[in-house]
């Protein structure tokens, strides 16, 4: 007889989770080779601020986020 083993589960990846973006409308600050790398591969990015997103609007269409503007007058880098 020979015996029939059941494969291994799959487990997908856990999905980062991400602001919609709809309920603050500021443009972030960024390192601008993530900003890049997530328009190439759709990954999300975080701001100097902490808030985690997929960019894909233009940012000088909206105002600057103030906390990302007070961190970044502060000295804090990206």
């Amino acid at each position: 007889m020979t015996s029939v083993t059941a494969p291994d589960t799959v487990v997908a990846p856990s999905r980062p989770e991400l602001d919609d973006g709809d309920h603050d409308r500021f443009a972030h600050y960024c390192r601008k080779a993530d900003i890049v790398r997530a328009h190439v591969t759709g990954e999300a990015i975080e701001a100097l601020c902490g808030k985690k997103w997929v960019p894909t609007r233009d940012p000088s269409r909206y105002p600057v986020c103030p906390t990302c503007k007070e961190m970044k007058d502060a000295g804090f880098t990206l």
